[in-house]
């Protein structure tokens, strides 16, 4: 998401004609429709690329820091 982001800067106006930002759009779309399903109506469709970020860097986060958990639980060399 951040990739497609930055390659929307880049590429500006003519961003939905670029190979690689719709590429990327493909790639995401299934996390951007979840999103829109689970947030309400009040959230602007404008704003469902940023909650979709938070969402997935949350998700992220959380996976990341239970992983760390039961290795640490475990003893580090059993997680390698």
């Amino acid at each position: 998401m951040v990739g497609q982001w930055l390659l929307g800067l880049l590429a500006g106006a003519r961003r939905e004609q670029n190979f690689f930002y719709q590429l990327l759009a493909i790639l995401t779309r299934p996390f951007t429709r979840l999103t829109r399903l689970i947030s309400p109506r009040v959230v602007l469709d404008r704003h469902i690329p940023l909650a979709t970020f938070l969402l997935l860097l949350s998700l992220w986060l959380v996976v990341t820091i239970t992983k760390i958990s039961l290795c640490l639980q475990i003893g580090v060399a059993q997680c390698q």
